[in-house]
């Protein structure tokens, strides 16, 4: 295929994530790993591995897969849902707010992306981890590239695979605390979100390390549909399957049609 042959949805590769499909000598078997909400107040760090034969990488290239902050939301759904075709496997890591508040972000973050790459099978020949930090402990060849949702094919599909699952965790969690616009902020430090912190104080999903999470003195509490129910990331039913694995959106949606 030619540089500037055009996919099948009118998109024209991007070139630089075309040529590293060619130049990279451990392209047999790419996985990407991106993360999302790293920069929120509220809720998990998401991160997602995309496993990536050399073909389904053209293919994904294809279909104008890109930087998951370049689409609309539905056009990320729409290409999640390709990308779960494509890929050779998928796999959600998470870090929750409990580890975030104890380990600190960053911690946190390379540990989401750890446990979504030991999720993958078959095990990837290399590991391309967007930004500067390596993943600690991590027993598979990895290599750092800093803006990678732009430049590597499996990163921009990690990304989008990440941003899609963490949004609807978010949209759910809205559901149980209402009154920070979280449906909307997707737990982002917006203005709305900021004033009601200021007047409600932070929640159990709330980041109590970011500054603007400090305690005001009171709890707010949740609906009352929810009452009853633990809201944290590890007791989740539909999302973590009996082994604990965090189960993909995808997944979730599909067993629920049957």
């Amino acid at each position: 295929m030619s540089r500037n042959s055009v996919g099948a949805n009118g998109v024209r590769p991007n070139s630089a994530l075309f040529s590293n499909l060619h130049s990279n000598p451990h392209s047999s078997l790419i996985a990407g790993v991106d993360e999302v909400g790293r920069g929120a107040l509220f809720g998990p760090v998401v991160a997602a591995a995309v496993l990536l034969s050399p073909e389904g990488s053209i293919a994904l290239q294809n279909l104008g897969v890109t930087d998951s902050k370049k689409l609309t939301a539905k056009r990320r759904e729409t290409l999640r849902d390709r990308i779960a075709e494509i890929a050779l496997d998928c796999q959600i890591g998470v870090a929750t707010v409990e580890e975030i508040d104890r380990l600190n972000i960053l911690q946190a973050t390379l540990l989401a992306m750890k446990r979504a790459v030991e999720s993958l099978t078959p095990t990837p020949t290399l590991c391309l981890i967007d930004g500067n930090r390596p993943v600690p402990d991590l027993a598979i060849p990895q290599r750092t590239v800093i803006g990678g949702d732009r430049l590597e094919i499996a990163i921009a599909a990690a990304s989008i695979v990440a941003k899609v699952w963490r949004d609807a965790e978010i949209v759910r969690l809205a559901q149980d605390y209402p009154d920070y616009d979280l449906a909307k902020n997707k737990g982002y430090g917006t203005a709305k979100h900021r004033q009601a912190l200021q007047t409600l104080g932070a929640s159990p999903q709330h980041r109590r390390s970011f500054a603007p999470c400090q305690p005001l003195g009171r709890t707010p509490s949740k609906s009352k549909r929810s009452t009853q129910k633990q809201s944290t990331i590890e007791n989740e039913p539909l999302l973590f399957d009996s082994l604990g694995k965090p189960r993909l959106t995808w997944e979730t949606d599909a067993e629920s049609n049957r």
